[in-house]
């Protein structure tokens, strides 16, 4: 596998370091200003360089890399913050990562980076009138991306025609957790290719969500394939039980009342497993 490098802005506890190092990738430079996330990353990583503050940061004079990501300061485009948007003083530091993007390109001939990967909150689709997503669209696409007939920006999408091939989509990260949770953690992810067509080979192509079992049998025969089963879909559903419920649980159980029993877990339309439904 070729020696593929990494560098994170915004880079907080080294989450996307962490997670393409499992991939083979290496991550070799991170900016993030707060000492506590750094003392994290540098017990992880302790060979990786620390750049410090992005607007100090001048992409033509740190060593190339192959992907930068970064999930840029949420405050202003999260539904509980005040929602300027990219217009805030927090968020706008949106374009700091990007100008870093483009004076590294143009430090390299455009070879470097080839991936960029820019992470944040759902609310990004909707703030200063859902003008703020087409704007980080724009940046990332090098067009002036119009907007959606039905005027809002759907969960997941493409931009092509041009170079960078862009692609984004929302996730959930209570799907792709190792163990069972049942919080909610939804996140924009959009991938932009400067160099082909890969955004969504890498955004979209299916990856198995649990590790499957090893061949069984003599015949070696393998388990089935697939992206989701139903049992793993439908458990992430399981309401959570508040006291309320609880205490119209335990009624309805003295009652015997099986009807207001089930419907004490959540509402009649929610998925229930076995366990549960019995």
């Amino acid at each position: 596998m070729p020696d593929i490098k990494l560098g994170s802005l915004f880079d907080g506890i080294g989450v996307f370091p962490l997670a393409a190092s499992r991939c083979g990738i290496r991550p070799v430079w991170a900016s993030e200003i707060e000492k506590a996330p750094i003392s994290i990353t540098k017990r992880h990583f302790p060979d990786m360089a620390h750049l410090g503050d992005i607007t100090k940061v001048d992409g033509g004079k740190i060593p190339p890399v192959h992907v930068i990501t970064f999930g840029s300061p949420c405050q202003n485009l999260s539904l509980i913050g005040n929602r300027s948007g990219l217009a805030g003083a927090k968020s706008s530091l949106f374009y700091q990562a990007f100008r870093i993007i483009q004076e590294m390109r143009d430090a390299t001939d455009n070879l470097y980076p080839a991936i960029a990967v820019w992470e944040n909150v759902m609310g990004a689709f909707s703030t200063n009138d859902r003008m703020d997503f087409r704007a980080v669209l724009s940046a990332f696409s090098d067009t002036e991306v119009p907007m959606p007939p039905s005027g809002r920006w759907g969960n997941a999408g493409m931009v092509r025609g041009g170079t960078p091939d862009v692609c984004w989509r929302l996730m959930d990260a209570q799907y792709w957790a190792g163990t069972r949770r049942l919080a909610r953690r939804q996140r924009i992810f959009v991938v932009a290719d400067f160099g082909g067509r890969r955004a969504a080979d890498i955004l979209f192509k299916p990856r198995p969500m649990l590790p499957l079992p090893p061949p069984c049998g003599e015949g070696g025969r393998a388990a089935a394939e697939g992206d989701r089963t139903a049992s793993f879909e439908t458990g992430r559903q399981i309401p959570v039980i508040h006291p309320f419920q609880c205490f119209r649980m335990r009624g309805a159980a003295k009652r015997q009342e099986e009807t207001a029993f089930r419907n004490s877990f959540g509402l009649p339309t929610d998925p229930f497993p076995t366990l549960l439904a019995s």
